[in-house]
C-alpha cells in the first residue's frame, strides 16, 4: 500500500505520540496539530489523506472543520477519537457523515480495524429495524416557570407602562449603576487571573523539566558531555511542549547543551550552544548543585538577566539510576512571552517590573512605564494586607494599573507584576432632545403592533420543528435534535422529545458496546432474557464439546517484557484464534489471562454430540496450524514462540447466567469443563509443542468423524479431580484434510 499523508489532530501529546508512532511505522507521512486552526492551515498546505481529529475539542469549531474538510475534498477520510463516549457528539458526527471511531488506549489492532471499518462505511446504509421498546430513563424535565398564558399577556402590560417609566428607567439607570465599582472588581478579577495564569505556566515548566530529567539516557550524556545526545533526547521534548528555553549543565553549572528560540521564531526552529559558564554563579542553580531542598521540594525558580535576553527559568536535578547528581536542567521562557501570553489569556494589559521598579517586559507597544522603587517596595511589603494601584496615561487613555508581588513557586520575590484595564466609564447625558422623544413614542406604538406577529411566531416556530423533527424520526433517523428556547410549557415538549431520542441513540450504543463484550450469541440470548421480563438467565443442562487452550509458560514470558508488549502479544495470539472459534460455529466464553474456554453445541441453538465434538476438533486443528505460523512469525522478529496447549471434552455441562441481580456473566459450569481443563494440563507432558488432546467421550461422540483426522493414542492417565483414568488422544490434522463444513 503507498504511503499515506496523515494528519493526527488531538489536544494532548501522548494519544498524538502514540498515533504518530502507529502511522509512521506503516511508512505514512505524518504532520501533528494541537489546534483548529493549526490543523485547517495543514490541511491547506499538505492535503491529507487521512485525518484523525479528538472529538473532544471544546466548542463548534471541530464540528465546522469537518463540514469545510468535506466541502473542500470529499475524499479525504477521517476517523474520530475520544476518551470516553460522548453520545450527543457521534451521534452529531454521524448525522454529519463521519461513522467510524476510535477510542483510547490507541492500541495497533484497535487502529488497524478503525482504518478496515474506514473502507467500508463508504456504500450506504439501510437504517437498521427499530428494536423492541423498552422503557429508558430520561432527564428531569425543567419545571415551567413562565407558562405561555402569561408570555403573551405580559409583553402587553410592560408596553402600556412603558411611556410612564421611560424618564426613571433612564436616571435609575445613570444613578444606581455604578460603572467606577464595576471597572474596579473587573481589574481585581484581571489581575487573580493573572497570577492563577503563571502559577499554571510554572506548573506546564515543571512538567517539561521533569520530562526532560527522568528521561533514560540524559543523565549518562552528561557524564560522557555528548551534547548531540542530549539534543536528541531533549528537543522532541520541548518541540511537544512548545519550550522556548532549555539549558543543560554539569555538575560545575557549566552548560553541556543549550537550545534556545529566538524571539519571534517560528516553532521548532532553535539556536544550540554549550561550555557557556553563564549559570554557575546563579544562585537558584548552586542551590540544586547543593542539593537543597524547600518546602516544595529540590525544584527553584527565578528570573534571570542573561545576555540573550530576559527569561524566567526553573531549574531541577538530573539524577542517574544510583542518584546521584549528574547535572542541571533549567527549562525557560522570555518575559516578553509572558506578559504576551498572559495578555492573551486575562484580556488585559501586563508590565513586569523588578524588584527596584525597572521595566522588564509590557504589552504596552509604544509605552515603556516606569514604577517608582519606593512605590515598588511598599507593593512589596504590603502585599498580604492590600493591592496597590495607580493611573497611568498611555497615548491620550486613561488607564489604572493594580500592582501586586511577582513570585516564584517558593515564594520568593521575583518582582512586581502590574495589570492594566482602560477607565471605560458608561457615561449618559440626561438631556432629552424633542426628537428623542418622538422616536421613543413612535418606537414604542411600533413595538406594540410588532410583538403581536412575533408572539405568533414564538409559539408557532418550536410546534413546528418538532413536526419536522417527529416525521424524521418515524422514517428511521435518530440524529434529530430540536432546539430547547425557553422555559415553557413548550420547552418542556422539546426536552422531552430530545430525551426520547438520547434514549433510542443510547440503545444503539449499549447494544453495540454489549456486542464488543461478549459474543454476539450471548447478546441475543440476554436480549431475549431481558426481552420476557426474567432478570436472570436461568441454567439449562446441555451436551457440549468444551475447548480450554493456555499458553505454556506465559508466566515466565511476561516477567521478561514490559505489560504493553504482553498486551499487544495476547491481542496478536487472539486475533489469530478467536475467528477460528467463531468460524466454526464456537463461543468463546470468557479469557482468563492468556487461557481461553469456548464451548460448542449450544449457543446459537442446540447440536447433538457428534456435530459439536466435530466442530470443535476441526477448529482445534486449525487453531494449531494458525499457532504454529504466528511462532514463525514472532521467531523471525525475535520474539519468544507461544507453545500453546489444547484440551477438548464432551459431556453434560450446565449453562446459564452466574453472578448476583445487577451482574452477570453466561457461562458453562460442571465435570466435563473441570475434565477439559485436565487434559489441557496433560500437553504440557505428552506433546513437545504445540498440539491438542481429546478425551474418549469426544473421541467416541465423533463417531465415523474420527476419519477425518490423525487420533494417536496416547495412554490412560489420572487427572486430578476424578478417580477413574482418563484415556487422551493427541488429535491433529490427516495428511489431507477434508473440506468439511459442519452445518449448524
Amino acid at each position: 500500500m503507498p504511503a499515506q499523508r496523515v494528519l493526527i489532530v488531538q489536544q494532548q501529546a501522548q494519544p498524538a505520540q502514540l498515533l504518530t508512532r502507529h502511522f509512521r511505522s506503516r511508512g505514512d507521512q505524518v504532520w501533528e496539530a494541537w489546534e483548529i486552526g493549526q490543523a485547517e492551515a495543514l490541511f491547506k498546505q499538505i492535503k491529507p489523506h487521512l485525518i484523525l481529529l479528538d472529538l473532544h475539542f471544546p466548542g463548534e469549531g471541530w464540528l465546522e472543520f469537518l463540514r469545510r474538510i468535506q466541502a473542500t475534498d470529499p475524499k479525504v477520510k477521517v476517523i474520530l477519537t475520544n476518551q470516553y463516549p460522548d453520545v450527543q457528539r457521534e451521534m452529531l458526527a454521524k448525522s454529519n457523515g463521519f461513522h467510524v471511531f476510535l477510542r483510547q488506549p490507541f492500541q495497533a489492532r484497535w487502529i488497524e480495524q478503525a482504518l478496515r471499518r474506514l473502507e467500508s462505511v463508504d456504500v450506504p446504509t439501510q437504517p437498521r429495524q427499530q428494536p423492541a421498546a423498552v422503557a429508558l430513563p430520561v432527564g428531569q424535565p425543567p419545571a415551567v416557570k413562565v407558562p405561555v398564558r402569561l408570555k403573551i399577556t405580559l409583553p402587553y402590560l410592560i408596553l402600556a407602562l412603558l411611556f410612564a417609566l421611560a424618564s426613571a428607567y433612564i436616571i435609575t439607570q445613570v444613578v444606581i449603576e455604578s460603572v467606577q465599582d464595576r471597572f474596579f472588581n473587573q481589574l481585581v478579577a484581571a489581575g487573580r487571573q493573572t497570577t492563577d495564569w503563571m502559577v499554571r505556566e510554572e506548573d506546564r515548566l515543571l512538567a517539561t523539566l521533569r520530562l526532560i530529567a527522568n528521561t533514560q539516557g540524559v543523565a549518562e550524556a552528561i557524564q560522557a558531555g555528548d551534547a548531540e545526545q542530549l539534543r536528541l533526547l531533549s528537543l522532541p521534548l520541548a518541540l511537544n511542549s512548545n519550550e522556548e528555553a532549555i539549558e543543560i549543565l554539569d555538575t560545575q553549572g557549566v552548560s553541556v547543551f543549550s537550545a534556545r528560540r529566538p524571539p519571534d521564531a517560528p516553532r521548532g526552529e532553535y539556536t544550540y550552544s554549550r561550555d557557556d559558564p553563564f549559570f554557575s554563579q546563579q544562585p537558584f542553580v548552586q542551590r540544586v548543585l547543593r542539593r537543597e531542598q524547600d518546602a516544595r521540594g529540590d525544584k527553584f525558580a527565578a528570573f534571570v538577566q542573561a545576555p540573550w535576553g530576559d527569561y524566567f527559568y526553573i531549574s531541577g536535578p538530573i539524577l542517574d539510576t544510583e542518584g546521584q547528581l549528574r547535572g542541571v536542567v533549567l527549562i525557560g521562557k522570555s518575559a516578553a512571552s509572558l506578559v504576551r501570553e498572559m495578555k492573551l489569556d486575562t484580556l488585559s494589559d501586563t508590565t513586569l517590573y523588578t524588584l527596584n521598579g525597572r521595566r522588564i517586559a509590557s504589552t504596552f507597544p509604544a509605552f515603556q512605564p516606569t514604577l517608582d522603587p519606593a512605590l515598588a517596595l511598599e507593593v512589596l511589603q504590603t502585599q498580604d494586607q492590600a493591592s496597590k494601584s495607580r493611573p497611568l496615561d498611555i497615548n491620550g487613555i486613561n488607564y489604572t494599573e493594580l500592582l501586586g508581588a511577582w513570585e516564584a513557586r517558593s515564594g520568593e520575590d521575583l518582582g512586581v507584576l502590574g495589570v492594566a484595564l482602560p477607565q471605560a466609564f458608561l457615561v449618559r447625558t440626561s438631556q432629552i432632545t424633542r426628537l428623542q422623544v418622538f422616536l421613543l413614542i413612535t418606537i414604542s406604538i411600533l413595538l406594540v403592533i410588532l410583538v403581536g406577529i412575533y408572539l405568533a411566531n414564538l409559539i408557532t416556530r418550536p410546534l413546528l420543528r418538532l413536526v419536522r423533527a417527529t416525521s424524521q424520526v418515524a422514517q428511521g433517523n435518530l440524529g434529530v435534535k430540536v432546539s430547547v428556547d425557553g422555559n415553557d410549557e413548550l420547552s418542556v415538549l422539546a426536552h422531552a422529545f430530545n430525551a426520547m431520542i438520547a434514549g433510542l441513540q443510547e440503545g444503539f450504543i449499549y447494544r453495540d458496546l454489549l456486542g464488543r463484550t461478549v459474543s454476539p450469541e450471548v447478546r441475543e440470548q440476554l436480549r431475549q432474557t431481558f426481552g420476557s421480563g426474567n432478570v436472570r438467565l436461568e441454567g439449562q443442562q446441555a451436551v457440549a464439546t468444551v475447548l480450554i487452550s493456555d499458553i505454556r509458560g506465559f508466566t515466565t514470558l511476561s516477567e521478561q517484557a514490559d505489560p504493553a508488549r504482553v498486551m499487544n502479544w495476547l491481542n496478536e495470539y487472539f486475533d489469530r484464534i478467536v475467528p477460528i472459534i467463531v468460524k466454526h460455529g464456537g463461543v468463546v466464553n470468557k479469557f482468563d489471562g492468556d487461557a481461553m474456554l469456548a464451548f460448542f453445541g449450544i449457543l446459537p441453538r442446540m447440536l447433538s454430540p457428534k456435530k459439536s465434538a466435530l466442530a470443535a476438533c476441526q477448529a482445534a486443528v486449525e487453531m494449531t496450524t494458525a499457532i504454529d505460523e504466528l511462532n514463525r512469525i514472532r521467531e523471525q522478529r525475535g520474539d519468544p514462540p507461544l507453545i500453546t496447549g489444547i484440551g477438548i471434552n464432551t459431556g453434560v455441562v450446565i449453562a446459564g447466567g452466574l453472578g448476583a441481580k445487577d451482574r452477570l456473566h453466561y457461562t458453562i459450569i460442571g465435570d466435563t469443563v473441570n475434565t477439559a481443563q485436565r487434559l489441557e494440563a496433560l500437553t504440557r507432558q505428552l506433546i513437545k509443542g504445540t498440539g491438542a488432546v481429546i478425551g474418549h467421550a469426544t473421541f467416541t461422540a465423533l463417531e465415523e468423524n474420527q476419519q477425518r483426522f490423525t487420533l494417536e493414542p496416547l495412554g490412560l492417565h489420572s487427572v486430578k479431580g476424578k478417580l477413574e483414568r482418563v484415556m487422551v488422544y493427541r488429535l491433529s490434522a490427516p495428511r489431507e484434510i477434508p473440506q468439511v463444513e459442519v452445518t449448524l
